[in-house]
């Protein structure tokens, strides 16, 4: 995680997870098994969902690498939006990822089928790109991995309301990437991302625009680096303690 604005096509991959625009709008969810209030900050409120999609993926497009690709987490509220987009700036969608959370929140309200997916885009500028797809097949004991992912949705590390489990990102980030890569991930949050990529040996950018998030991440990634025995410079030090960079 570093204080610069990325260089053009510097990013060999990115993961993203951007807010679904449910906050602010009487949308409900289930917290401790009650009915509640959707209302997960500031930064989930946005007055035009898909012009603010146009604007981030735009920005993500000119730092990303010629071979690199770049995956985007969402649901029925957001990725509608992300894949117009994709087909719009023209980019090669590559897979829709279904991930199947067997243990997801029950739905209170009786109006409806419970929901228990999540939708990630898989992309890239063209049909040339980086995908591990040996190893996918390794991970998926020795059978070709579907586009179908059935994987738990794990405890919070943290007070993050939208954390990502590392099993998760810790699949995206060894079929996506390789080791010494560079990656991005331009929606933080509590630093999965980040501390997944330090523990598989890849460099990291994180961008958080909260800044109670963002010292949970620097945290977090700082722990995860100490515990791999990594070497910490003061000048990364202080980055981490001081930086939110501006990406867009």
């Amino acid at each position: 995680m570093l204080g610069y604005k990325p260089l053009t096509k510097s990013i060999d991959f990115i993961f993203a997870d951007p807010p679904y625009n449910l906050s602010g709008k009487n949308h409900l969810t289930c917290k401790n098994g009650k009915v509640a209030v959707c209302n997960k900050g500031k930064w989930d409120e946005i007055e035009d969902i898909h012009k603010f999609n146009k604007q981030w993926l735009e920005a993500c497009l000119r730092v990303l690498a010629d071979d690199g690709t770049i995956w985007i987490s969402g649901t029925l509220h957001n990725h509608p939006s992300i894949g117009v987009i994709l087909k719009e700036l023209g980019l090669w969608i590559i897979n829709d990822i279904i991930w199947y959370k067997p243990n997801a929140a029950p739905l209170l309200q009786g109006n409806r089928c419970a929901p228990s997916t999540e939708l990630i885009w898989l992309a890239s500028k063209s049909k040339k790109y980086f995908f591990n797809y040996e190893l996918a097949r390794e991970l998926n004991g020795g059978k070709q991995m579907r586009n179908l992912w059935t994987l738990s949705a794990t405890r919070h590390l943290t007070i993050h309301p939208t954390e990502k489990p590392e099993s998760l990102l810790r699949r995206i980030i060894l079929i996506g990437s390789k080791e010494g890569d560079t990656v991005l991930d331009p929606f933080m949050g509590s630093g999965t991302t980040g501390a997944v990529a330090k523990q598989l040996g890849r460099n990291f950018i994180g961008i958080e625009i909260d800044q109670s998030y963002f010292d949970i991440a620097t945290r977090r990634i700082e722990n995860t680096v100490r515990e791999l025995s990594l070497p910490i410079s003061p000048q990364f030090t202080q980055e981490l303690q001081s930086c939110r960079p501006n990406f867009l």
